[in-house]
């Protein structure tokens, strides 16, 4: 039988204290339920004790049926001088009336000394009472033992025994915390040895990226035998983060073969990701391993003639196992089988050995080295390969001829842009204002083009990006534009290159909307 590893989330307490990291209780709410979804054994949605929030969030996280998950409350043990009964803190812990409460304590006797200011004694004291007064109220607790590495390395016996006064308190857990991030592996790997060795309750580990070895610190604790493993999704907290729970739970499960979740779970990894960094407002990170969009992106030409005959020949495991997907790149670096691996992808039968092929492959090279990309434009890289097939008209409309004017006056400003456009021989002049003149020139091709084509009014620009391609030229320089329109339902790229900005822009439109009608 597979040894387990039970699964602590702390992305609404620890990775809400990172930078740019802002939950609102709504948003806490939709994640613990998305957690929960996906099958993490324990789910710390804050600390009550330290903000009116936390407190809100517990009392509404009432109405979750968590059937999987361990809802846990965090905080910390007792104050010096005061009994737990007696700490407002503390018994705002059991308030919130969660079946987990995690608390932690100080291991370091140098942070004992300068931190707390009190005996060595007096902290033995205050971690065995809180344990115990939160026992006596019948819940699971947690003891994360802070900066345990670094309290272990300068006086062990100590950092042990501080352990070892929560498990006489009863503690359910005691969980080793790498708090600075600077250990190395083979340090927490003994660290956890030792303590292993002094326990008889299960231990977890928890660590900080702080050095970058946030996943390596965690597996070497798993290896050497701790069993409870805490993180974020997509390792968000403070500072630079914490150990990442989509690298941590396929690393532990595919790689080592423990059991952390279901099969059916770990396919759920990348949208628990992409959905974590949406409701956290971030960009996600394509080259996030495991979950990312590039995850499994192949562009060069050998590399994907490899993966089309054998796909482990550069893929460690099958991305659709974590909930990704393979992605072929096009670029000057690509062969006939990325081309072709390509336009499967966008539903374009394309011959490997075809002379469409070659020409294809002919143009999209020689773009390439004039400033284009289409790795974030799949849909100008269609209209591109159905034009060389030969297919009927692409773009089902010409622009004529455009004119953008704009003028400003005490502070304000604003553009106007007229297009000709030719729709089945028929010519059209039409004018339009916008923010900007490239806002002036899609509305006025919009206008100009929904008469003939009713579709267009779905379609809307949703992101606009602009790259200057060789900066020495200063503001002579070409430009690249990348467009993303989307009708709703679905999204696609669109790219246009020009030393031009308004003719770069108007490119990567005229594709957007042709794609569209295609």
């Amino acid at each position: 039988m597979a040894r387990s590893i039970e699964i602590y989330d702390t992305t609404l307490r620890d990775g809400s204290q990172g930078q740019g990291i802002h939950f609102s209780v709504d948003d806490k709410l939709r994640i613990a339920a998305e957690l929960e979804r996906f099958g993490m054994n324990y789910i710390e949605g804050g600390w009550p004790g330290s903000n009116p929030r936390d407190v809100e969030f517990f009392a509404r996280a009432k109405k979750i049926k968590f059937k999987h998950a361990k809802l846990a409350a965090f905080g910390s043990t007792r104050r010096k001088g005061v009994r737990a009964s007696e700490d407002a803190q503390v018994r705002s812990l059991l308030e919130v009336d969660t079946p987990v409460v995690t608390i932690y304590g100080k291991t370091s006797a140098l942070h004992v000394r300068e931190v707390l200011r009190c005996s060595p004694e007096e902290n033995l004291a205050m971690i065995r009472d809180t344990v115990a007064f939160l026992k006596s109220h019948r819940r699971e607790v947690v003891y994360d033992c802070e900066h345990a590495i670094d309290g272990w390395k300068e006086d062990p016996a100590y950092a042990i025994a501080t352990m070892l006064a929560a498990v006489e308190g009863g503690a359910d857990r005691i969980v080793l915390c790498d708090t600075n991030g600077g250990s190395l592996p083979a340090t927490v790997a003994a660290a956890t040895r030792a303590v292993l060795a002094a326990m008889k309750v299960p231990v977890g580990i928890h660590t900080h990226d702080d050095a970058g070895l946030g996943l390596a610190n965690a597996l070497a604790s798993l290896e050497a035998g701790a069993s409870h493993v805490q993180g974020t999704v997509n390792g968000i907290g403070e500072r630079t983060g914490n150990c990442d729970l989509t690298a941590v739970i396929p690393c532990a499960q595919l790689k080592y073969g423990w059991k952390c979740v279901s099969s059916t779970s770990l396919k759920g990894l990348a949208g628990l990701s992409r959905f974590v960094d949406g409701v956290a407002n971030l960009a996600p990170d394509p080259r996030r391993p495991w979950v990312g969009t590039a995850a499994f992106a192949h562009k060069g030409g050998t590399h994907v003639d490899a993966v089309r005959k054998f796909s482990a020949a550069y893929e460690h495991i099958d991305p659709t196992v974590v909930g990704n997907e393979r992605m072929v790149l096009v670029s000057d670096q690509s062969g006939r089988s990325n081309i072709t691996m390509k336009a499967k992808s966008l539903g374009i039968d394309l011959d490997r050995d075809s002379p469409a092929t070659s020409t294809a492959l002919d143009e999209l090279k020689k773009l390439e080295h004039a400033g284009w990309s289409f790795e974030d434009a799949e849909a100008s890289l269609a209209l591109l390969l159905r034009r060389h097939l030969g297919k009927t008209k692409t773009v089902p409309f010409e622009v004529m001829s455009y004119h953008v004017t704009a003028r400003g006056a005490r502070g304000s400003a604003y553009c106007e842009a007229v297009v000709r456009v030719s729709v089945g021989g028929k010519e059209s002049l039409t004018v339009a204002e916008g923010d900007g003149p490239v806002h002036a020139l899609d509305q006025a091709l919009r206008s100009a083009l929904v008469k003939s084509f009713p579709k267009i009014a779905k379609v809307s620009l949703v992101d606009y990006k602009v790259r200057i391609l060789g900066g020495a030229d200063g503001t002579a320089a070409k430009t690249r534009v990348v467009i993303r329109s989307s009708d709703g339902k679905t999204s696609w790229g669109t790219v246009g290159v020009s030393e031009n900005l308004v003719e770069a822009s108007l490119r990567a439109i005229v594709d957007g909307y042709a794609y569209a009608l295609a």
